[in-house]
């Protein structure tokens, strides 16, 4: 079970611009699934970008349970899946080595590792190209792959930018079926998407940022 990821008093500004996230503060709760939506430049993937520790807030502070993320970003994204919105994977890895390297290192290597490896691609629709290198894949290949290697060590939290950008609508589709389950399992995730008519139904709650951020709960 996550523990609750807690927004107090968010702010983020890039130099003396205006503030892209002023004074959020919000609580994203275990066992629930928040869409951010909202206009281009509204703020959805610098806020991904503070919860990923990516970038460090101007003002406020982000708390995982009790621990502060950005104090201790390690021991965070250790209980964290994320698939940003330009994916940067290693092309000289193929999808089967990254999510084998992903399981070591997250101490996460057992004898059904192989077995989880093989299911998730498979869900994926990563068939026939997996043992190939990263860098030959196509945008939709290395987007299933970004998302296979966000689930594969069992996170707590799922941070996703644009997690459907790219792909067709059978592997739309089933990363819909494993957000849901992974949610229904107690997971937190937040998700920024254009494709909210896919993501709706499963969505708890959206949040719509822009000059005034407000909550719907579904």
């Amino acid at each position: 079970m996550a523990s609750p990821l807690v927004l107090d008093a968010i702010t983020k500004r890039y130099g003396d611009g205006p503030a892209i996230l002023n004074g959020l503060s919000r609580t994203f709760a275990p066992g629930t699934l928040s869409l951010l939506v909202g206009p281009n430049g509204a703020g959805k993937t610098t806020l991904l970008r503070l919860l990923s520790v990516l970038s460090y807030p101007t003002g406020g502070t982000v708390r995982y349970g009790d621990l502060d993320v950005h104090a201790h970003p390690h021991r965070y994204l250790s209980h964290v899946g994320l698939v940003h919105a330009d994916a940067q994977l290693p092309e000289h890895l193929s999808a089967v080595e990254l999510l084998e390297w992903i399981l070591r290192s997250r101490e996460g290597w057992g004898d059904d590792a192989s077995t989880r490896i093989d299911t998730l691609l498979t869900r994926l629709q990563l068939d026939e190209r997996r043992e190939n290198l990263i860098g030959t894949y196509s945008s939709g290949m290395t987007q299933k792959t970004q998302i296979a290697a966000a689930l594969v060590a069992d996170p707590e939290v799922l941070l996703m930018d644009e997690p459907l950008r790219s792909l067709d609508t059978a592997t739309a589709d089933a990363t819909v079926d494993l957000l849901s389950t992974f949610v229904a399992d107690g997971g937190l995730a937040v998700i920024a998407s254009h494709l909210t008519d896919a993501l709706t139904s499963i969505a708890d709650e959206t949040l719509t940022l822009g000059s005034e951020a407000s909550t719907e709960a579904h």
